[in-house]
C-alpha cells in the first residue's frame, strides 16, 4: 500500500500521510467491505481514494484544456523501451509534475476512465485527458533522451 501512496504524493513524508490516513479509514470503516471481491483490492481503493482527498485539501492544480494547443493533445507514438525495465519506469512516473502522475496513475495503473477521473479530481473530462496527454508526452521525452544517452 505504501507504493501506490508513493505514486500519489510528492515525496515520502506525504505517502506516508496518506498511507497512515487511509489505514485509519479502513480499520474504522472495515464494516463497509462486503466481502464481495479481495480484501486487498478494498484497501487499495481506500489508499487511492485518500491519495485523492489529499490532493483535494491541498489544492493541487491541474492545467486546464483551454491551455493547451493541438500538438499537446496528440498521442505519442510508443517509442522503443529495450532498455528501459520496471523500476526506471516506475522513477520516471515519480519525477511527473503532480498534476500529471496522479491522473497517469488513475488511468493507465488503476484502469479509471476520464469521466470517472474527472469527478474524483474535480476537473472536467477534456482536462483529464490533456493531463494524460501531456503525461504520455512528458515521460516519452525523457525515455528518447534515456536512450540517446544509452542509459
Amino acid at each position: 500500500m505504501y507504493a501506490i501512496c508513493l505514486r500519489y504524493s510528492r515525496d515520502q513524508d506525504e505517502a506516508n500521510d496518506i498511507l497512515q490516513n487511509g489505514f485509519i479509514k479502513v480499520f474504522s470503516k472495515c464494516e463497509l467491505f462486503e466481502g464481495k471481491g479481495s480484501l486487498e483490492g478494498w484497501i487499495r481503493r481506500v489508499m487511492v481514494n485518500t491519495a485523492i482527498e489529499n490532493h483535494r485539501k491541498n489544492k493541487v492544480k491541474f492545467i486546464s484544456t483551454d491551455d493547451l494547443s493541438g500538438h499537446d493533445m496528440a498521442l505519442s507514438s510508443p517509442s522503443s523501451l529495450t532498455n528501459l525495465n520496471y523500476k526506471d519506469l516506475l522513477e520516471l512516473i515519480k519525477k511527473l509534475p503532480i498534476g500529471y502522475r496522479t491522473v497517469f496513475n488513475l488511468y493507465a495503473i488503476e484502469g479509471y476512465n476520464h469521466k470517472e477521473i474527472g469527478e474524483m479530481l474535480e476537473i472536467s473530462e477534456g482536462s483529464s485527458k490533456s493531463q494524460l496527454s501531456r503525461a504520455r508526452s512528458w515521460l516519452k521525452d525523457r525515455i528518447e533522451k534515456m536512450e540517446e544517452l544509452g542509459i
